[in-house]
This record gives structure tokens, sequence and C-alpha cells, in this order.
């Protein structure tokens, strides 16, 4: 496909990584020059430095001959009128990132169908709904839903109370197999792969499983990890993906929203009508006492600097609260802050290349997940008539050794994935894929 990737800094550049390994070509255009010379010096991107609402820029980017256009720079208003005027100019498909709330609701996006629109994409919104599904499946590190909930994707980082620790996979399939689930992929000390029967799970492992929602209590307990009961939560930040979560939380949860910015404060308090917010730097520990930090069941550390994120976080879990999750937005530090002890991690350009990636599979995707802290997605595919995947059990099926089918749904009916089961024609499927079998799959799916 020929892509044109118009961003604003680090989302569009992680984007452009992330959709050139499956050998698209991309023109980014940014009107950072300086930026664009270390990316063309370190990579075989093509790159236009200028405006993306310039007609003649789009031009030089070839935009009459784009398969996609995706806008992701800060400013909603330029992703929205890029998005217009390539459709104009002839692009196939186009994309926006937006930030306002309300441009997501049902009758402004279709207003946006009629101007030529095929996607918006919030970010901000997308991590506000994994936080609260993470507040939700508390004893799980990741979690995401396929097929409206039937089918589920949990990971577990095992603990040395664990039951599997000390057994192969083969051991503990056969031991538990009143237990749903497909083991997917285990992340161990920087390496993340696909576990063979018999491979022996260790204690620190991060194990991805996808299971039928009933399973997940048997899992959380063979994993080592208790479900707490989770009603006081503090978030730090008070920016839009702080701004959200309160707002859909402090109905059912009691909210304290921390934020140093005094005029962001006032902004929260008309839009908060149930939280408290407090004008305070979360950095200082006097304050966190005083605010209560040891009476708090979850923390949520989600400012604008990673670092903070990181360092509240931790400063929380020696006050003893149980749940952690931050926004990182350093890609390279979420395999640290996962090891030093912050429980869960949230990063809008994995988000963000999530929601992107699945537009440019041939195969028919109806949701993807590009997993934090690993470097694997978990896709799920809408099965076509006649595909290769349809042809075979899933044990005869030519996968790619990076690659393994999880589960089914079928008629509103999930299955977890065994090697005698035979897909059919519109079912959806779920697949954990590592980046090198990509194309394997998705040749199976088409």
């Amino acid at each position: 496909m020929n892509i044109i990737i118009a961003g604003d800094g680090e989302v569009g550049l992680h984007l452009a990584e992330a959709l050139v390994r499956s050998n698209h070509n991309i023109t980014i255009v940014d009107p950072h020059e300086e930026l664009l010379k270390m990316v063309e010096s370190h990579s075989d991107l093509m790159t236009i430095t200028g405006n993306s609402t310039s007609i003649s820029v789009l031009q030089r980017a070839n935009v009459k001959k784009a398969d996609i256009v995706i806008s992701v720079l800060h400013d909603e208003h330029i992703n929205l009128l890029t998005s217009i005027i390539a459709k104009k100019l002839g692009a196939k498909k186009v994309i926006a990132r937006v930030n306002t709330m309300e441009n997501l609701s049902p009758e402004v996006w279709r207003m946006y169908q009629d101007l030529g629109i095929d996607g918006l994409l919030s970010p901000e919104d997308i991590a506000a709904q994994e936080i609260i599904s993470l507040l939700k499946q508390n004893a799980s590190l990741e979690t995401y839903d396929f097929s409206g909930g039937k089918l589920q994707l949990f990971m577990v980082k095992l603990e040395s109370e664990a039951e599997i620790v000390g057994k192969s996979v083969e051991e503990v399939v056969d031991q538990y197999q009143h237990i749903e689930f497909r083991i997917a992929v285990i992340h161990r000390r920087q390496n993340t792969f696909i576990p063979h029967d018999d491979d022996v799970f260790q204690v620190g492992d991060m194990v991805y499983v996808v299971t039928k929602p009933h399973a997940i209590n048997d899992i959380i307990k063979l994993s080592g990890k208790k479900q707490i009961n989770v009603q006081n939560v503090m978030i730090v930040g008070g920016g839009r993906v702080g701004r959200i979560t309160a707002k859909r939380l402090e109905n059912m949860l009691n909210i304290k929203i921390l934020e140093k910015s005094k005029e962001r404060c006032m902004e929260l308090t008309n839009h908060l009508s149930e939280s408290l917010v407090v004008n305070a730097d979360a950095r200082n520990l006097e304050l966190l006492e005083d605010e209560g930090i040891k009476d708090m069941d979850a923390f949520i550390a989600v400012t604008d600097n990673t670092e903070t994120n990181i360092l509240t976080c931790l400063q929380a879990k020696s006050f003893g609260v149980k749940k952690t999750i931050a926004l990182v937005e350093n890609i390279d530090y979420i395999d640290i802050s996962q090891n030093i002890g912050i429980d869960s991690i949230i990063n809008k350009k994995l988000i963000a290349a999530s929601y992107m990636v699945k537009y440019t599979l041939g195969a028919k995707v109806s949701s993807l997940k590009c997993l934090s802290g690993i470097d694997a997605d978990i896709v799920e595919f809408d099965v076509r008539a006649g595909s290769a995947v349809t042809r075979q059990t899933i044990g005869h099926l030519d996968m790619p050794d990076d690659a393994i089918i999880c589960g089914i749904t079928r008629d509103g009916e999930s299955y977890i994935a065994t090697e005698d089961f035979q897909i059919e024609t519109d079912d959806q499927v779920v697949v954990l894929v590592l980046p090198t079998g990509i194309h394997g799959v998705e040749h199976l799916f088409r």
C-alpha cells in the first residue's frame, strides 16, 4: 500500500515504523525539518517537510495515489482539514486523530463521513477505556476484549506462589483441561516467544492467555494473583486521559484527581460532578500522605511527563497501593517500568498503531491490539469465503511458527482453539502474531 502519514512528532514516527515492517510504501509529512533529517538517516522512509494542509505539499507526496492518508498531529483541526483535502485530492481512505469528545459523538461522526473521512482516532479516549478495563480486571496487567467480550486476552505476571510455576505447558494444559484457555505467548527477560509443550513456566513470566470470561477467576488463581475490590482511586494528571477516566468512573467509584495547574483544576471542577479535584504536585510524598494515598485501592498516573508517572506509581506502591497504572510515552521505558513494579502500562503510540494497522491488512480485520511491552499483535480476523484458513483443521494449517490461533467466535458462541477445530466462513478468529509472522497469517485469511 501507498500510505501517507501526517504528523508532528513521535506518534507519526512510531506509526510509520509499525507500518513499514509490513512492506508498505510510507511517506511522512511533518513540519519539523531537523526531525525528518534524523528519520531519513536511520530509515528508508520517504519524508516531506511541510504543512499537511497545503495542497502542494500533499501533491508532492503523491496523494492521488495514496491508499491511506493518516493524520495524527496534536492539533485535531489540522488533522480533520488534512483528511478532507486529501480525500478531495484522490486519496482512497483518510483517517484523522481527534482530541475533543464531541468529535466522537454519532451525530458529528456522520457529518465527518459526509465530508469524506473514513475513520476517527482518539488515543486518549481509548487509553481511558483501557484504564477502566484494567480496574475491572485488576489482577491482569493487560486486558482486551474480542467479539463483544465473548473472548478476552488476559496477561498475568507469575508470582512465586503460582500453581503453574515449574510446570511445562503440556502439564498445565493436561492438568487444567476443565479451564477453557489458550496460552498465547510468554514474555521472559526481554524475550518474547510462543511457547512449546516442553517450555516450563518461571517466576516473573508475563503470560498472555486468551480465555472465556467465566474462566478468568481460575486463570487468576493459577497465576498466584488475587482480584482486589477497587473503590478508592487516585488519578494524577488532569489532562484529557485523566479527565475522561474520571468522568466515566466518578459515578461508580470514589475518585480523587491531583493536578498541579490551577487553571486546569478549574476546568476539571466544571467538567466533573462527583470527583474531588485537588490542586497539588503528586511528586511531594508528604502531600500524598495528606491526601490519603494509604487508603487508595488504585493509583493512576497520566500526566504529560513519563518520568513523573513512573516515579509517582512507585511511590504509591511504597505506600501499599495494590494497583498502579502509568501512562508511559517512551516505548523504551515500558519493559523497565513493568520490571520495577508498576502493574500496568498505557502507551498512546501503541494505541494509535493498534487502530491504524488493521486498515493496512489485506485480510478483513475487526480488531487489532498492539501489546504493551512486547513486540506482538493480537488480531481478530473476519473469515471470508474461500480463504485458506477454512480448508483444513487448525492443526493442519500452514501457520507460521511465530503465530498462534487462540480462539473463535461463531454465531454468538465462543470457542478456544484446538488442533482439530475447523474454521468456517464468517467466523471471527483471534490470532496472536509476532512481527515476522504477519504476512503468513494475513495470507491464510485473504
